[in-house]
């Protein structure tokens, strides 16, 4: 019976900021709400008019906002999990 010599384990280190999460959770927040803000400078404005005549004018970035509260708590539920994970 022969045995073949196993080559000694490499070692892959990645770089600190790839396992970052707290880092990247924190970006992806901030892009989150400059796309709120900038939709909120830049975005169109909802109109509707009643057969009445009267007009209501809503910014479009509360829509924005609104989604943007619950993808909110979705990155920051994930990136600031302290369990670590096998991935």
């Amino acid at each position: 019976m022969t045995t073949i010599p196993h080559e000694p384990p490499v070692v892959v280190r990645t770089p600190w900021w790839i396992e970052a999460r707290n880092l990247w959770a924190s970006i992806a927040i901030t892009v989150i709400w400059l796309a709120v803000l900038i939709t909120a400078v830049y975005g169109p404005d909802v109109r509707t008019v009643e057969a009445s005549g009267a007009s209501t004018v809503v910014p479009s970035a509360l829509g924005v906002a609104f989604f943007a509260v619950f993808a909110t708590w979705a990155v920051a539920r994930y990136g600031y999990d302290r369990k670590e994970r096998d991935g």
